[in-house]
């Protein structure tokens, strides 16, 4: 199940509309982005890119490389 961002709402509210707000509302987005980019982001937190690496996991993808 997706949240209105089109994430998991395993996320949080706050770190779904931060993500929004930087243009991310996809995991395919996601992928050109790194770790430490995401958690870059106020109100992304370590719990959330977590969270996120393991729905890319499920759909055999992953964060970018770090740069």
């Amino acid at each position: 199940m997706t949240g209105a961002q089109g994430f998991t709402p395993r996320i949080g509210k706050v770190a779904a509309r931060e993500l929004a707000g930087h243009g991310l509302t996809t995991y395919e987005q996601l992928t050109a982005r790194t770790e430490k980019e995401l958690l870059a982001i106020h109100g992304v937190g370590p719990k959330a890119v977590q969270i996120l690496a393991e729905e890319l996991a499920a759909r055999g993808q992953s964060f970018a490389a770090a740069r």
